[in-house]
């Protein structure tokens, strides 16, 4: 059964969702431009309304190891997401001693990575435009078929353009073992909607991958 991670959680209501709907990851966005940025210290709030609950990973984008010791500092989270190159994110693991998952944007066949570079696990989302503000997938998905015939160096996570309505499609098409969402869950953009964050979870629960 796939694992699930609801990204971008601003608000104690829709953090309670996430954990009533069972997803096994949240994640905090630290990236000032996003609509979905929130401060550590607005992190450990809402993480601590479900102690053992779903397990807080950090979004960052090309962070100082100063950023990355500040949410340390905040919360113990249990993976941080990195947006950087692979070298700059196997030097964060390395350094700080926490799981880091890898966003790597996907377009082609060639964009897909054959190697983990010494990070736990590599993060599968549609490559950004030329000049787009934001990392990720902008709620594009990528062409899931390049996907073919890929041997995964590492653990692996679909992301990118997922919605309650496509993502049990996605597992099928691709044995993604873990989903990331975040647009695909909002009413509007950065406001998330608990009935989409349980749809999306039930959806990806009905889902079963091809054999391996």
């Amino acid at each position: 059964m796939p694992e699930i991670k609801i990204c971008g959680i601003r608000e104690a209501e829709t953090m309670d969702a996430v954990a009533e709907a069972g997803a096994e990851w949240v994640g905090f966005v630290f990236v000032p431009p996003s609509p979905r940025h929130v401060t550590p210290a607005e992190a450990r709030s809402l993480a601590a309304r479900h102690p053992g609950g779903p397990k807080p990973v950090a979004l960052l984008v090309d962070p100082s190891n100063e950023d990355v010791a500040r949410a340390l500092d905040t919360l113990p989270f249990a993976a941080l997401q990195i947006h950087a190159s692979a070298e700059r994110a196997a030097e964060v693991q390395e350094r700080f001693g926490v799981p880091v998952w890898h966003a790597v944007g996907i377009a082609a066949s060639a964009d897909l990575p054959l190697a983990a570079h010494g990070v736990t696990r590599l993060m599968l989302d549609r490559k950004p435009p030329a000049h787009a503000p934001l990392p990720g997938g902008n709620a594009q998905t990528f062409d899931w078929s390049v996907l073919h015939g890929w041997a995964s160096p590492a653990p692996w996570i679909l992301a990118g353009g997922l919605t309650p309505g496509t993502v049990a499609n996605a597992i099928r098409q691709t044995g993604a073992p873990t989903v990331d969402v975040s647009s695909g869950v909002e009413s509007s953009r950065g406001i998330k909607d608990a009935a989409l964050i349980h749809a999306f979870v039930r959806a990806a629960r009905s889902a079963v991958p091809p054999p391996t």
